[in-house]
């Protein structure tokens, strides 16, 4: 493809229909994102060009780490996941999966074009020992077909980056990132009884596989976790692609060290218009991992979770700008960052931040706790209402608090962790009425808070909630879930996002880029991390 032809095929082309694409996607089938990655200790992993899929309809010419096509990766994990793939290129590069002690050994080949010159990958955390390739400014690099080993003990558990160390201004602007994720070698005892298991036993009775890769981030107590999701934030400017892929073409099947035979891709000024989660933007971020529209794209970012659970959230920032993320529904308490964990002085407890915003910086990893509740809304989020007269099984649920106020001893129950204060508060016991009506909250005006499928998050949780909501009138109150959620599902939606404005943006049209939704689901609603 001519130069000429990549630069028409990447100027701006507006994203008309992308209002209507990101509404629908919240009424189909759900995706989850999980953690997905390859097994080690031994990765043979190559460097080559491929095109990247953006929502605006078009393939922008990348570099990308992938698996050899001649040596299969040792597994996939989490085991659960039954679509698994692993190309000779991908973007982000495979996620790492190793445990905390083990031996981990890369071998990578360079399968870039002749003109792109060396490769490398570095890996920040690790001590390093390498083997096979040439010198290069940081660590040995793979010359144009050849080969060089990397071999490391994986130290602390957490989540790190790897990225090229070779001309990083253009190379990993073109791709060349990934993530490893270090698994402790051993489980706290606590992350396997007690609330843990119940909440692992609510999951199973509604048919739930475990997706996760371990039960605890770190060799801590504190730890533990219920769900996980890996988010990796980068950004690109499609001007360097296009010159790069215009020096590349021109070069052709040149000689390496020939006269000519190199690249010098200019890589400033820098003008992102594409911002991406796992290297898609929204709305694609929300379709399945290993989905076969995005061959070089494989991992999501739409995360889901049900009420109590601890979400673990692995985010590195992979582009050259900082991004600051915003998780709404709740604070994210930082476990560690690049696989350090920060413990008060006592050496147990917890001494990472409580963010609003999550800001990551180039090159920086941080593991964090999400949790959501319900607590303190000041209703019941699952429409108990102690006027109802209907014959829903679940009409009449107790709530019998625990020591923290919660409803933990019945992981079967439709309401297990509901905040038991707000039990039997409907949102309104007179259907169109406010505070002075005998409802808890005033509802806003349906047509002034809207968010395409979703009341700006339902006001209940569960597809029956609005029927158990009933009062003796038998109206259902405005704005129910019944009428505003995706058949089968109806929970909290959280819009994540980048509090750059600019980055929720694709070619600098609105909404796209670095945006997601975080869906918090009733306990009715499967959440499926098998796709």
């Amino acid at each position: 493809m001519s130069a000429t032809t990549i630069k028409k095929a990447t100027s701006m082309n507006r994203l008309l229909p992308i209002v209507a694409t990101a509404a629908a996607l919240l009424i189909t089938a759900a995706a989850q994102a999980a953690a997905p990655g390859i097994t080690g200790p031994t990765f043979n992993l190559t460097a080559a060009p491929a095109y990247l899929s953006q929502p605006d309809g078009q393939a922008i010419y990348s570099w990308g780490y992938g698996c050899s096509a001649t040596a299969a990766p040792g597994g996939y994990a989490p085991t659960a996941i039954t679509a698994t793939f692993c190309n000779t290129m991908q973007v982000p590069g495979p996620t790492l999966i190793v445990t905390e002690g083990a031996t981990v050994t890369v071998n990578l080949t360079n399968n870039l074009p002749t003109s792109a010159g060396n490769t490398s990958m570095l890996f920040p955390g690790f001590n390093v020992t390498t083997g096979g390739g040439v010198a290069g400014l940081l660590t040995q690099e793979a010359a144009p077909g050849g080969t060089v080993t990397y071999t490391f003990t994986a130290g602390s558990p957490g989540t790190r980056a790897y990225y090229s160390g070779t001309q990083g201004d253009l190379q990993v602007e073109m791709g060349l990132y990934g993530a490893v994720i270090v698994l402790p070698s051993a489980v706290p005892a606590n992350c396997n009884s007690g609330l843990a298991l119940s909440n692992l036993t609510a999951q199973a009775t509604w048919g739930e596989s475990d997706f996760r890769l371990a039960h605890a981030a770190y060799d801590n107590a504190r730890t533990c976790y219920d769900r996980e999701y890996l988010f990796q934030f980068s950004e690109m400017d499609p001007n360097i692609h296009i010159q790069a892929l215009a020096q590349v073409t021109a070069a052709g099947a040149c000689t390496a060290g020939a006269v000519g035979c190199n690249l010098n891709v200019p890589t400033e000024p820098y003008h992102p218009v594409y911002f991406m989660i796992n290297g898609r933007s929204m709305p694609d971020d929300m379709d399945p991992n290993y989905a076969a529209q995005y061959p070089h794209q494989p991992y999501n970012g739409n995360p889901h979770m049900h009420p109590g659970e601890l979400t673990l959230l692995r985010v590195i920032g992979q582009g050259r700008w900082q991004h600051p993320f915003h998780e709404h529904g709740n604070h994210v308490r930082i476990l560690g960052r690049d696989g350090n964990l920060i413990l008060a002085p006592d050496g147990t407890s917890l001494a990472g931040p409580l963010l609003f915003t999550t800001t990551t910086t180039p090159g920086l990893a941080f593991d964090g706790i999400f949790y959501w509740t319900g607590k303190g809304l000041n209703w019941d989020a699952y429409g108990h209402n102690p006027a109802s007269t209907n014959a829903l099984a679940h009409a009449k649920d107790s709530c019998t608090p625990d020591a923290n106020g919660y409803n933990t001893g019945a992981p079967t129950a439709i309401n297990y962790y509901e905040w038991c204060q707000d039990h039997n508060k409907p949102v309104q016991t007179a259907p169109f009425g406010d505070v002075t009506s005998g409802g808890p909250v005033t509802l806003p005006d349906a047509n002034l808070f809207t968010n395409g499928a979703w009341f700006g998050g339902s006001m209940y949780l569960g597809p029956d909630a609005t029927v158990r909501a009933t009062g003796p009138t038998g109206t259902t109150p405005p704005s129910g879930t019944i009428a505003n959620s995706p058949t089968g599902e109806a929970g909290f939606a959280f819009m994540w996002h980048s509090h750059n404005e600019r980055e929720i943006t694709t070619n600098n049209i609105f909404p796209g880029g670095m945006l997601m939704m975080m869906l918090v689901d009733s306990r009715e609603f499967v959440i499926d991390e098998s796709q």
